[in-house]
């Protein structure tokens, strides 16, 4: 099913173009919720398959902080595809999550744990993401 876009697509893409990968919201309320629990990390890892976004080297940690909509969270709204341009957005969304799930299985195998934290999650229960990092500690 196709339904039309209500932006030109030079708007659209305007939109589309203001979208950060790096330094969101919701990754720097992680960060500094990291920091305030006293942990100290680095960013952006390139030498780290998918260039997580926070790695814990003492910890053996990686996080990702992923938008639902962009990694396809099966288990919120955001996580759907949209109605228009569907062959697009399939490809692209089903090619990111694709990619995600072999970075993730590459980082363990180098030996790091990996969390995934949705910014759902961030924005219904941040007390349970603040208990996920916090427990990051444990053995």
């Amino acid at each position: 099913m196709y339904t039309k876009d209500r932006l030109t697509p030079a708007k659209r893409s305007e939109n589309m173009s203001r979208i950060r990968g790096k330094n969101t919201s919701p990754e720097l309320w992680v960060r500094s919720l990291l920091h305030r629990h006293g942990f100290r990390f680095r960013l952006h890892a390139k030498s780290l398959p998918g260039c997580p976004d926070i790695i814990l080297p003492k910890f053996k940690y990686a996080i990702f902080v992923n938008g639902c909509f962009w990694h396809l969270h099966g288990r919120c709204k955001e996580g759907r595809l949209p109605k228009s341009n569907l062959r697009f957005w399939r490809r692209k969304l089903e090619g990111n999550k694709k990619r995600d799930t072999r970075n993730m299985r590459l980082i363990k195998r180098l030996g790091y744990r990996v969390m995934v934290i949705w910014t759902c999650e961030i924005e219904r229960r941040p007390e349970k993401v603040v208990l996920r990092l916090i427990r990051i500690r444990e053995p």
